[in-house]
């Protein structure tokens, strides 16, 4: 087994390229199948890897990948924009999905000296999106987990997988029910995971009574 920590950095075999910043699930086998490594905080750079290029090793504080930085810059880029209608789709394509997205509100615009601008009658929209597989799902540190009964109870801090990138617990870190812990959760509470999003079959007791983890953090 080994711990997949969102926010850890991503070391290349010749040089530190920067950090996890996301992973890419597939749902319904609950297994990672990419991560989203970035440079540190340049998330329009970050680039889809896939889980089989982590190398194996012990050390938990960083994550190793058996290809040069390079190579790395080579895989698909993440980070997408549009401008479109509200009620317009950002993405059409057989091969790739939305993942995590930003939507921005239109700016006011007032033309010189003719007050603002009439209204149209469908807003457009700007919005940055990740561009991940078709029928796979993305998870950030932010990515909320939500209680059988509805309740927020904190955010993924990553997850524990076996040798074939099998989720086996989401780490969930501490919500302010517990103050500053981690609680690991067996994917058999897990009820649905989706993009930005997971959702257990455990109340927020249950989760409470369920044993905390040391926590690892990067030097």
């Amino acid at each position: 087994m080994r711990r997949i920590e969102l926010g850890i950095p991503v070391r290349c075999s010749d040089e530190l390229f920067g950090e996890l910043a996301d992973v890419v699930v597939d749902p319904i086998r609950r297994r990672v199948t990419h991560l989203v490594v970035q440079p540190h905080h340049r998330h329009r750079l970050a680039r889809l890897v896939p889980v089989a290029l982590v190398a194996a090793g012990v050390d938990e504080r960083e994550i190793m990948l058996s290809a040069t930085a390079a190579e790395v810059r080579r895989f698909e880029p993440i980070w997408q924009f549009a401008y479109l209608r509200l009620s317009g789709v950002p993405l059409e394509d057989p091969d790739w999905d939305v993942g995590i997205e930003e939507v921005f509100a239109l700016p006011y615009y007032e033309t010189a000296g003719l007050g603002p601008l009439p209204p149209v009658d469908e807003p457009y929209i700007s919005l940055t999106y990740d561009r991940i597989p078709k029928g796979e799902v993305e998870i950030r540190r932010a990515s909320e987990v939500l209680s059988s009964d509805g309740d927020r109870i904190g955010h993924v801090d990553g997850f524990i997988v076996d040798a074939e990138d099998q989720i086996s617990h989401l780490v969930l870190e501490r919500g302010h029910l517990w103050g500053r812990r981690e609680i690991t959760i067996p994917m058999g509470l897990v009820a649905k995971v989706e993009t930005d999003k997971v959702t257990l079959t455990a109340s927020k007791d249950e989760v409470r009574r369920l044993a905390p983890v040391p926590v690892v953090r990067p030097c």
